[in-house]
């Protein structure tokens, strides 16, 4: 399996914390916060970092828009792309002709790309030692052994909700991580619905 398949593999073992509820709780001031924020974003653009549990990094830029769309288009060295169209999640790897799709919303992703998603079930405030810096985990009660991403802001009042985006960390069920930090992030830009479709991959030949 490549670098690359594994950090595909890596967005996916978080079950649905995008999941709507009933009714949402009364919520703590940093999920207070961390709402605020989702709901304050509609579209952001970055450059992103990308390191698995060996350290092997990859970077590349990221696209953001609501409802539902993400792209990963990778820098360099790595031929490969991820993308959300709204309703699935696809990585298309080009040097090997293939791809794979899932449910967008069995994704940790999906808590990112709702309009307004409840956090109140599926989050929660993790210790930081550090004021400006708030720490989130997003993971599904229902199923807490498949695994968590854990997001982390720094406070910044010029951005959406006084939340900037630094980045997340996947971890999966057998407790490996793969780490994604940003940077260059702007929020609310115009950003293009065709920067969510993608070629399809060629098969190789035999």
């Amino acid at each position: 399996m490549t670098f690359a398949t594994k950090f595909a593999r890596a967005l996916l073992p978080v079950a649905v914390l995008a999941t709507p509820v009933a009714a949402q709780a009364k919520l703590s001031p940093g999920l207070a916060e961390f709402q605020g924020h989702l709901n304050a974003v509609q579209t952001m653009t970055a450059n992103f970092t990308q390191t698995d549990a060996k350290g092997q990094t990859l970077t590349g830029t990221l696209k953001l828009k609501k409802p539902g769309r993400i792209r990963f288009e990778y820098g360099a060295g790595a031929n490969m792309l991820l993308v959300a169209d709204g309703q699935k999640l696809t990585f298309i790897d080009y040097d090997v002709g293939q791809k794979n799709s899932w449910e967008l919303d069995r994704t940790p992703l999906g808590i990112l790309l709702q309009d307004h998603p409840d956090v109140s079930h599926a989050a929660k405030v993790q210790p930081s030692s550090n004021p400006n810096v708030l720490v989130i985990q997003a993971k599904d009660p229902r199923h807490p052994y498949i695994g968590s991403l854990v997001l982390a802001f720094i406070r910044d009042s010029a951005a959406p909700g006084g939340l900037m985006l630094y980045g997340w960390t996947a971890i999966d069920a057998q407790h490996k991580r793969t780490t994604v930090r940003l940077s260059d992030q702007r929020y609310n830009v115009p950003v293009s619905d065709a920067a969510f479709t993608y070629a399809p991959p060629k098969k190789r030949g035999r």
